[in-house]
């Protein structure tokens, strides 16, 4: 089975970085869509960024354009999102996400995505 653990979120302030990883394992397929999606208290989940896993396709929220970088390194399996000048309305759990398609059909869509990771919670105090 595919199974995703994220880490790397914490307690930044306005205007601060910080790293998210997820590890990915259980994949037999060489062609996927991974991404990151995140959910803040009485708001819906919502996308941030999602890469195709030949990079032929990013695609970024136009909240956090400029401002985070999704990537990946396919050796390790892992999945990254660099975010820089965080701010306070950053702050949500931060969930990896896949699915077994292309980028390019779904996008930022969540409820396309099979397999997610537990999450992990990032806090931007102003």
């Amino acid at each position: 089975a595919v199974q995703l653990v994220e880490s790397g979120g914490g307690s930044v302030q306005s205007g601060g970085s910080l790293r998210l990883s997820c590890a990915a394992s259980g994949y037999t397929d060489s062609s996927y869509c991974m991404g990151w999606f995140r959910q803040a208290p009485g708001k819906e989940r919502e996308g941030v960024a999602v890469l195709h896993s030949d990079g032929s396709t990013t695609t970024y929220a136009d909240s956090v354009k400029g401002r985070f970088t999704i990537s990946q390194d396919n050796a390790k399996k892992t999945l990254y999102l660099q975010m820089n000048s965080l701010k306070p309305e950053d702050t949500a759990m931060y969930y990896c996400a896949a699915g077994l398609f292309r980028c390019s059909w779904y996008g930022l869509a969540s409820y396309n995505y099979v397999y997610w990771g537990q999450g992990t919670q990032v806090t931007v105090s102003s």
